[in-house]
């Protein structure tokens, strides 16, 4: 798996209240591969992981998302964590930030409760996608096909429920992400 996005810059957007493990797991497996993850948030300075319930590890935040350029990361990744998913989808900021990857086509992974911006983004109507089991009303709601699987991929989003989830999660970001490394029409001689 090693060197498959190779120098990727992948945006990872989160605040207090993020999933400790969803956001540690992931940033994990996109470093393995090759990646240069970083730490996109409301505000400067760190961030709080949880562990369900319990505070977890603080986290230095690399940019701020309301002076973050999307156009400088070929990726996207949401972690879940309650509080994390409903202060993001709040902020203006970060729901132009994810708009701004589906308007470029770009990837851009979600797990747990994640999908809440997603809702916010315009991004679900038509998708087939999963999440945490309480969102799927709101993703319906918002038009997406929900379905309970540990990892959907469609088109350039891949979802996934939860923690029990993440080493499917994972082996999905790298190669969902790994495709966006290929450019289309072009043959190699």
């Amino acid at each position: 798996m090693a060197g498959e996005l190779d120098g990727m810059k992948v945006a990872v957007l989160a605040t207090d209240g993020v999933e400790q493990v969803e956001l540690d797991r992931p940033w994990q497996v996109l470093e393995e591969a090759g990646a240069e993850p970083e730490l996109v948030s409301l505000d400067g300075g760190e961030i709080t992981a949880w562990n369900h319930l319990d505070k977890g590890d603080s986290r230095k935040v690399d940019a701020v998302v309301s002076s973050a350029d999307p156009d400088a990361y070929a990726a996207l990744v949401l972690p879940g964590g309650v509080v994390n998913g409903d202060f993001i989808r709040a902020d203006a900021d970060a729901v132009a930030f994810v708009s701004s990857f589906f308007d470029a086509s770009k990837p851009v992974a979600a797990i747990c409760h994640g999908p809440w911006v997603l809702i916010e983004a315009g991004a679900v109507k038509g998708r087939r996608m999963t999440s945490w089991p309480s969102l799927q009303t709101d993703l319906r709601n918002a038009g997406a096909d929900w379905v309970d699987e540990e990892v959907v991929v469609d088109g350039n989003l891949v979802t996934s429920r939860n923690p029990d989830d993440l080493d499917a999660f994972g082996a999905a970001i790298v190669e969902r992400f790994a495709a966006e490394e290929e450019v289309p029409g072009e043959a190699s001689d």
